[in-house]
Formats: C-alpha cells, sequence, structure tokens
C-alpha cells in the first residue's frame, strides 16, 4: 500500500502544476488518467458507484465528487482535486486544495486550517484511540478558527476496497465511535466551509456542494496506524 500510495502522490504533485489558469477539469482527468497509466497502476474512481472519471474536481462552492468538464480554471479559483489508485489488488486515495492564481486572504485561511485540521486529526490515529477522538480534534480546530465542517460525509478504511470500515467522520466525541488498532489503514479528510455546514448535492446528482454557496476546501491523507504511531504513507 505504500508502493501505491507514493504512485498517487507523485502523480497528484504533476497535476498540481498542471493546474493552472486557462486549463479545464477536463484536461486535467486527462493528465491524471495518463499518469496513472504510465505509472502501471488503475483508477479507483473511474466507474466507482456510476463515477464516469478518473479524478475528482471540486471548485470553489464544490466540496468533493464534482465532476471534470470543460470548465476553464480562472485567477482566484479553489480547486479540490481527490485521486485514488488501485497497486496490485489494493486502493489508496489522497486529495489536495490549491489557489488558482492570486487567492483572496480568506481562500489562503481556509486552505490552510483545513491542512493542519488533517494533521492534526492524523496525529490522533493512533492505537488506543477512537474514531471519535479524531472527530473532535478536527471539529474543535477547524471550528476555533471561525469555519464549519461537513458533518454528512466523511473519511474511511480502505485496502483492497476504496472504502471500508471504520468511518471517520469530521465531528466526533472524545472516546466514542470505533477503536483504532494497530494494522488499520485509514483516510483522514477534513472537509471545512466557510459558511454553513449544510450541504446539498451538485446538479450533476454526482458531487456535493454547500448549500450556502460559500467556499470550500477538502485535505486527504492515507495513514498506516503502526506500534510507533500514524505513518502518512501518500506523504512523499
Amino acid at each position: 500500500m505504500r508502493e501505491g500510495a507514493l504512485i498517487l502522490a507523485k502523480v497528484i504533485e504533476e497535476l498540481k502544476k498542471d493546474a493552472r489558469i486557462g486549463v479545464t477539469t477536463k484536461e486535467l482527468d486527462d493528465s491524471a488518467k495518463n499518469l496513472i497509466e504510465q505509472s502501471g497502476g488503475k483508477p479507483s474512481f473511474l466507474n466507482f458507484e456510476g463515477y464516469p472519471a478518473v479524478l475528482c474536481t471540486s471548485l470553489n462552492e464544490e466540496i468533493v465528487h464534482a465532476l471534470p468538464s470543460e470548465r476553464i480554471l480562472k485567477e482566484g479559483d479553489v480547486l479540490s482535486l481527490d485521486l485514488g489508485i488501485i497497486w496490485k489488488g489494493y486502493h489508496s486515495d489522497m486529495a489536495v486544495t490549491l489557489g488558482i492564481g492570486r487567492i483572496s486572504p480568506l481562500a489562503e485561511k481556509l486552505i490552510s486550517i483545513t491542512r493542519q485540521a488533517m494533521e492534526i486529526g492524523i496525529r490522533e490515529c493512533r492505537t488506543g484511540n477512537t474514531t471519535g477522538d479524531v472527530g473532535y480534534r478536527i471539529q474543535n480546530y477547524v471550528r476555533d478558527n471561525g469555519f464549519e465542517v461537513v458533518r454528512e460525509l466523511c473519511g474511511h478504511g480502505i485496502g483492497r476496497k476504496l472504502h471500508e470500515e471504520p468511518q471517520i467522520l469530521n465531528i466526533g466525541k472524545k472516546s466514542g465511535g470505533q477503536k483504532i488498532k494497530e494494522g488499520m489503514v485509514l483516510c483522514i479528510e477534513p472537509m471545512v466551509m466557510v459558511g454553513d455546514w449544510k450541504i446539498e448535492k451538485t446538479s450533476d446528482g454526482l458531487g456535493y456542494k454547500t448549500k450556502d454557496n460559500s467556499l470550500s476546501c477538502h485535505f486527504e491523507h492515507e495513514i498506516a496506524v503502526t506500534r510507533k504511531g500514524p505513518w502518512v504513507l501518500t506523504r512523499l
């Protein structure tokens, strides 16, 4: 799984370079498909639960699972890239959010807080803690910084299937949820918005967006729970 996660992380790094003003999100999807094929892996998302693309490209108010299209990236956009690959029978999953050109101070803060919330959640992924501990820390950090977390979508276990137990919400109670055990591989993925926490489906019925059209952000790393603590598999 570490092998596949490193391949995925390298693909994401290449896509970040390609994500610039004037590029369409469909072009990014094409690039992701080509890079995965060159690596010898297979895309995890293509045809998963009816999703017809390789890459998820969520813009601004879109939170996750937005479909690539002919939409052109412009200055000030906030773009989330979410991608998964299959390597030797195992899935890996990762997401990053980046600004296109010059972005607003609010967008910069949102990206920074969401990335840090992910790191805080990762540090809680230790033997003896619970999934509720992870959500509790993420939720409180985000709210302390003036933003909200998505309540209806979550992180997850991963392995031979893309989505496995346990579910890892970005809200929670201390000691609540499922015990975290050595050997688990988990995806920690805070989804954060500037406005209200309520969400709705995108017009294509595949993705999710903020109901009040406020900016959103998404980061995700895949980690293994080891005796020494969390090991981030998707970190180069």
